[in-house]
């Protein structure tokens, strides 16, 4: 099976891997040079990923069958139309169904208009002066978020990165006087409890759920500072999260199944991956977004583990065949740390040399996936994003996490910096002690 992928980040790297183990014959298309991609690779084109012309005309001069399309700026920009128009299945929704993550008031409106279980208190705003009496006028703390895409880095929360409404009010008035994320706001509700990521291959009617992730955002050990991309990520090796109840994850997953139902009868079938982040409240499960394609680093946790055939996988969600127990995993735990460049959140430290010595990570058992780096001979260097993810798998979180550090040692600059607490016994417990106060147990 010839295949393309889309993307060089981190995510990318891990579906790159599986496919690989799969025995794909695989063609990227990316704009930027993953080494971890590309040795992995046939060929490669560095190419903008929504230059969409250009990743057609490549993926029929290499003859490929089917394209996974790992970020989402080409799925906004209808990069699954054009390749299904040319006769190339892809794992990744169409533009319309890609809505679901790339407009946040089509999402909301979807969840309120089909009586989806699991949906916020939202309003959407593109008036400064209707947003403001709204915000005067409730007594919900809020959350604002651009309508649009921002790179996982627009949403800002009431009492956290906004002081009181006048805050709420003045980033509102950025958002809109900017024009990012579409010139438009969401003001949600902001929900209180732990979050966690359900993931599922999705081929238009079916889902196959993957195992529970939770991702830390915040820059700095103990979830301070800015919002990030994602800092690192852990599961648990019963595929559950040790603060979420097998049927708290039942109802993600039925108000998942529900939205992909939802689409399909609106006539834009979803195939690919679905991201569902939710919030985990003393009421169950609350949606806080949708997301096209597989989160960042989520997938490393999950891919690492993946034991089915990721190429058979694709072709099920391509031919809407897919079976839950087509995607089965590993009984193991595992944590990721990702690698950044000192000053990530803020300023990045770009251009940093960092020593990466694979063959003693290797030995450790833990996995390597890079992400935006550069490369000069055998060093590669930083940008201003996340540099590489390691991940350690291991039958309990805590043995994963060791093996994480572990790797971890043989990753040296002077320049990088990781969030060390990600996956430690002292956090995980923190956010059981959180729920049990949540729930009022």
């Amino acid at each position: 099976m010839r295949i393309l992928n889309v993307g060089g980040g981190g995510r990318e790297h891990a579906i790159v891997e599986a496919l690989h183990r799969s025995g794909a014959d695989i063609y990227s298309a990316m704009g930027n040079s993953n080494p971890g991609i590309a040795r992995r690779c046939a060929d490669t084109l560095v190419v903008k990923e929504t230059h969409i012309e250009r990743v057609c005309e490549y993926a029929q001069d290499k003859s490929v069958e089917m394209a996974f399309i790992g970020p989402e700026a080409p799925l906004e920009a209808g990069l699954a139309d054009a390749l299904e128009s040319i006769g190339i299945g892809c794992v990744g929704p169409s533009r319309a169904a890609a809505r679901l993550e790339t407009s946040k008031s089509f999402m909301r409106d979807l969840l309120r208009d089909n009586s989806i279980p699991g949906n916020l208190e939202y309003r959407c705003f593109d008036d400064l002066d209707e947003a403001r009496s709204f915000i005067h006028d409730t007594e919900l703390k809020l959350v604002v978020k651009p309508v649009g895409l921002t790179g996982g880095k627009g949403v800002k929360v009431e009492g956290e990165h906004l002081d009181g409404k006048d805050g709420v009010i003045e980033y509102v008035r950025e958002v809109l006087d900017s024009g990012i994320g579409g010139g438009a706001v969401v003001l949600e509700e902001k929900a209180v409890g732990e979050e966690f990521t359900l993931m599922a291959f999705v081929d238009g009617s079916h889902l196959a759920p993957m195992p529970l992730v939770q991702d830390h955002k915040r820059a700095y050990e103990g979830d301070v500072g800015p919002n990030t991309g994602g800092m690192g990520s852990y599961s648990a090796e019963n595929h559950l999260l040790p603060f979420v109840l097998e049927e708290e994850r039942d109802a993600a997953l039925r108000t998942m199944q529900l939205t992909v139902d939802a689409l399909r009868k609106q006539g834009m079938p979803y195939r690919g991956i679905m991201y569902g982040q939710f919030m985990l409240t003393k009421d169950g499960p609350r949606v806080i977004e949708f997301n096209a394609r597989f989160g960042d680093p989520e997938a490393m946790n999950v891919l690492s583990i993946l034991d089915s055939d990721l190429v058979k996988i694709c072709e099920a969600v391509v031919d809407g065949t897919l079976t839950p127990g087509l995607a089965t995993f590993t009984s193991q735990a595992t944590v990721c740390k990702y690698v950044v460049p000192a000053g990530y959140g803020v300023s990045s430290t770009v251009g940093a040399p960092i020593q990466v010595d694979e063959a003693a990570i290797a030995k450790t058992g833990a996995k390597i996936y890079y992400s935006s780096v550069n490369t000069d001979g055998d060093m590669v260097t930083t940008t201003s994003s996340r540099s590489l993810g390691v991940v350690g798998v291991a039958d309990t979180i805590d043995e994963a996490e060791k093996q994480c550090e572990a790797a971890l040692g043989y990753v040296r600059s002077d320049a990088i910096t990781v969030r060390h607490d990600i996956g430690k016994s002292e956090l995980v417990q923190r956010r059981i002690d959180h729920m049990h106060q949540v729930r009022g147990e």
